[in-house]
């Protein structure tokens, strides 16, 4: 216990302890980064379950293969997975998909087929 200055009556000294502070400024740019990470994160994984859709809609394949058929074209064009699902989707509305798309996913749809 320590006495008070102001009256002189004894105070706990755990009264005179800083309340917590707001979180420095590094750390809410930290959360705000990792918010963005993971709405980015989000509207990604939505894209990638769509564009899954259509591939197992046009190959007539089951589900569990549309997501490898995407990782194939992906990896066969250099092409992020993400990328390659936005064009994918992006096909069904406007019917134009590169070339090199194209070609590796009639390659990727017809080896899904036969196994």
């Amino acid at each position: 216990m320590m006495e008070d200055s102001l009256n002189g009556t004894p105070m706990r000294l755990e009264e005179h302890l800083v309340p917590a502070r707001t979180p420095p400024l590094n750390k809410i740019s930290e959360l705000q980064t990792e918010i963005s990470q993971l709405q980015e994160a989000v509207v990604s994984h939505t894209v990638v379950d769509q564009a899954i859709g259509v591939v197992i809609t046009v190959g007539g394949l089951h589900p569990e293969q549309g997501f490898q058929v995407l990782r194939e074209i992906s990896q066969h064009t250099n092409t992020k997975l993400r990328q390659v699902s936005e064009l994918i989707v992006d096909w069904v509305h406007s019917e134009q998909l590169p070339d090199e798309i194209r070609t590796a996913l009639n390659k990727a749809l017809a080896t899904a087929r036969y196994i």
